[in-house]
C-alpha cells in the first residue's frame, strides 16, 4: 500500500473491485462535488456531473498512472474537465431579464436535515473537549484567531496552544469517526 490511499483505490477499481469503488466514492465525492459546484454554480448540474465523473473513473481507472500524480489530482482533473465541457455546451441565455439564471440558494430539506444532524454530532463532540480547549478550537477555526492571539487569550505558551489545537482536532476527528 502506498502513501496515496486514493491512488490505491483507483488501482483496485481498475481491477473491477466494487468495494474499492464504494470507498473511493465515500472518501472523495464531497471534494469533487465542491469542485463541480464552484465551476458549474448549479447544484443539480453538479450532481449530474458528479455521477458522470464516477462513471468515467470506473471505466477509465486502468488509465491512471500513479507515477504521474496523486490519485486525488487525477480525480479533480476529470471533474474539472467535465465541468468545463458542460459549461461550454450550455446554450447562451436567451432571455433579457436573466431571471432564468437566478439560482435558488435555499438548501433542500434533505440537506438541511443532514446538516442539523451533523451540527448536533459536532456539538456533542465539542462537549468532550475541556472548555478552554474547545474555546481555542472555536477561536482558531471559526473566529480566525492566530495561534499567538489564542496563546495570549488563554495565557499559555505558543507551543502549548499548538499542542492544544492539534490534540483537540485529533479528539474531534476520533469522535466524529465513531
Amino acid at each position: 500500500m502506498s502513501d496515496d490511499p486514493v491512488a490505491d483505490l483507483i488501482t483496485r477499481c481498475a481491477a473491477a473491485d466494487r468495494a474499492a469503488f464504494r470507498t473511493l466514492y465515500r472518501d472523495t465525492s464531497a471534494k469533487l462535488m465542491g469542485v463541480l459546484l464552484r465551476i458549474l454554480r448549479e447544484r443539480s448540474g453538479a450532481e449530474d456531473a458528479l455521477q458522470e465523473v464516477y462513471t468515467r473513473v470506473w471505466l477509465r481507472a486502468g488509465r491512471y498512472d500513479p507515477a504521474k500524480g496523486r490519485g486525488m489530482t487525477w480525480l479533480i482533473a476529470i471533474a474539472r474537465n467535465l465541468a468545463i465541457d458542460r459549461l461550454r455546451a450550455r446554450p447562451e441565455a436567451s432571455s433579457d431579464d436573466g431571471l432564468d439564471m437566478v439560482q435558488d440558494s435555499t438548501p433542500r430539506a434533505e440537506t438541511r436535515l443532514i446538516a442539523m444532524g451533523e451540527a448536533r454530532r459536532m456539538a456533542d463532540c465539542f462537549d468532550t473537549l475541556e472548555p478552554e480547549r474547545a474555546d481555542a478550537v472555536r477561536g482558531a477555526y471559526l473566529a480566525g484567531l492566530s495561534y499567538i492571539e489564542l496563546a495570549e487569550r488563554h495565557a499559555v505558551p505558543l507551543n502549548t496552544m499548538r499542542t492544544w489545537l492539534r490534540r483537540s482536532l485529533l479528539k474531534l476527528k476520533e469522535c466524529l469517526d465513531q
